[in-house]
């Protein structure tokens, strides 16, 4: 068969359902063999949005997110989502065009050595050069993808080799079970807990897995340890539990630091170094026991007594049937965090000043938010207060980016939120910035006939890079721009827009666009300014109840 077919027909072995992205003149005959595929091709208006869609259907489903470009300026666009999904352990394959690579007559017209570029930011890249290796490097490109910890391959597919004949045989996907950790590891950790007089869990992003949420539940069921989790481990047991004491949001002073300070050991699940770190170790006796698929990356401020490595959901598992809990244990302090986190959450309920406080838009969102409804976010500074104030009931229904941090993924992420999980009510909040990289993906949202909910935080500015100019006593310079009339803007795609004139038309509002059908983009004027005076009160109560 054609080489094009029998690479689409790999894809369809390997279970791929959509592939996003735009195509170019070498990719023709790849798409002519999509063409009378079962995989749908989600055409986008920027490979960058192609891209943050694909590792969002990574993210969310497990399985490898699969997007498309064609060669040089196309494959460039690749880079940002593939240090999005290679960061954030996103399984994600690209696949990108070239210039025929046995004869060329058009010298070196846009060709750049992609296969390279790509090197930096990907687990796996290769070109294909014939036919003949498009069972075997599919397969591998897959398997690398999914393996912990998962992360972004590519395939260069040249014109002329997605032309030729084949003979070549599909290959099937293997079965793969992964390593479980030695017994000893497992003997040691239930004696350090046992041993322990304040034992704190902490759930970090490898930990972010169905099963892994599973046994974790079970374990803080069967213990009574209190956890807290970072920004990407958020949801991974559910928030609105009493054991749970905060996120590491902020970088000192808040909730779940007083936690984290007052623990003897720290059980730390899913450590993953891409986010900033949960914590700082000090030579002072706290102990820390890693437990992770991957052994620990040691630096000056971390250094775990014990490694405990393998499957993480099977390490849980056992140290659970193992551990007996202890009569010892001093939980109480953990309690007392989270019920003054829940009384300070609750204080944003009043606050009625406008533009918007960015702790009451989290509140209104979260009251109309229904438990498995998904958030995506863009990166700005209300990142930090949803990571900070709004609870996640279940695993990957806060979908923000701790990793990267890029903006403009806040739109395609939702995107491919809604087309993995069309049931469920799919809300974006983007700051303005961020909103308008990749604001054009709403012509892609209103042509799937998708429901969705974009709410853009307007500030005027570069609001995170504007705070940090400030606490830096630099004078306010280079971060201030215009915005369109996002209601107009948002119409001219075909969606409806709607403006916030008032800070109690935020809930009515967001519930009304959940009840209709479409595309909403709804423009809220927010105010940032007194981020620091919220943080200080916060830290100078805590030292007087904690």
């Amino acid at each position: 068969m054609k080489a094009s077919d029998l690479f689409v027909k790999a894809l369809e072995a390997e279970g791929v359902e959509y592939i996003f992205g735009i195509p170019g003149e070498e990719n023709l005959d790849l798409l002519e063999s999509l063409r009378t595929s079962s995989i749908k091709l989600v055409l986008t208006r920027h490979e960058q949005g192609a891209g943050f869609m694909a590792a969002t259907y990574g993210r969310l489903t497990g399985k490898v997110g699969v997007c498309l470009s064609t060669l040089g300026p196309g494959a460039t666009n690749l880079m940002t989502p593939a240090a999005y999904a290679q960061l954030g352990a996103m399984p994600m394959l690209m696949i990108t065009g070239q210039k025929p690579i046995k004869t060329s007559k058009q010298g070196r017209f846009q060709v750049i050595d992609v296969v390279d570029m790509l090197r930096s930011v990907t687990k796996y890249t290769t070109q294909v050069v014939s036919g003949e290796r498009i069972p075997s490097i599919v397969r591998e490109a897959f398997r690398v993808a999914h393996e912990e910890r998962p992360g972004a391959v590519h395939i260069e597919l040249p014109e002329d080799i997605a032309a030729e004949n084949t003979e070549a045989p599909l290959l099937k996907p293997s079965m793969t079970r992964r390593p479980i950790a030695e017994y000893k590891a497992i003997a040691h950790a239930v004696e350090m807990i046992e041993q322990a007089t304040s034992p704190l869990l902490l759930i970090g992003a490898g930990a972010n897995r169905k099963l892994t949420a599973k046994m974790l539940r079970e374990f803080v069921d069967a213990t009574g340890i209190p956890f807290v989790t970072t920004q990407m481990g958020k949801g991974v047991l559910n928030e609105s539990d009493p054991l749970f004491a905060g996120n590491t949001a902020l970088s000192d002073g808040d909730f779940v630091h007083r936690a984290i300070e007052r623990a003897d050991l720290i059980i730390n699940v899913g450590h993953d170094v891409v986010e900033k770190p949960p914590f700082f170790m000090h030579h002072d006796g706290q102990q820390v026991i890693h437990i992770n698929f991957d052994s620990a990356t040691v630096d000056p401020v971390y250094f775990p007594q014990l490694e405990v490595v393998g499957d993480i959901a099977n390490s849980i598992w056992q140290i659970k049937q193992d551990l007996t809990p202890q009569d010892s244990w001093k939980l109480n302090f953990y309690k007392d965090v989270h019920e003054a986190y829940v009384q300070h959450r609750g204080e944003a309920e009043g606050d009625e000043r406008f533009p918007v406080l960015p702790e009451r838009f989290v509140r209104d969102v979260r009251k109309v938010m229904p438990e498995n409804g998904i958030v995506t976010l863009d990166n700005g500074v209300y990142k930090i207060w949803f990571a900070r104030n709004y609870p996640a009931y279940g695993p990957n229904t806060l979908l923000l980016d701790n990793a990267l941090a890029s903006m403009g993924a806040g739109l395609p992420s939702a995107i491919g939120a809604k087309l993995v999980h069309p049931e469920v009510p799919v809300v974006s909040v983007c700051g303005d910035g961020g909103f308008m990289m990749n604001s054009q993906e709403l012509e892609t949202a209103v042509r799937l006939k998708l429901d969705l909910v974009v709410i853009v935080l307007r500030d005027d500015a570069y609001g995170m890079i504007k705070w940090k100019q400030s606490h830096m006593n630099l004078g306010n310079f280079g971060l201030d721009y215009g915005n369109p009339d996002l209601v107009k803007y948002a119409e001219s795609y075909g969606a409806k827009g709607w403006r916030i004139h008032n800070t109690a038309e935020i809930a009515t509002t967001l519930q009304q666009c959940l009840d209709t059908p479409g595309v909403h983009v709804i423009d809220c004027p927010v105010d940032y300014s007194l981020n620091d005076e919220t943080l200080n009160r916060t830290i100078k109560k805590l030292s007087q109840k904690l």
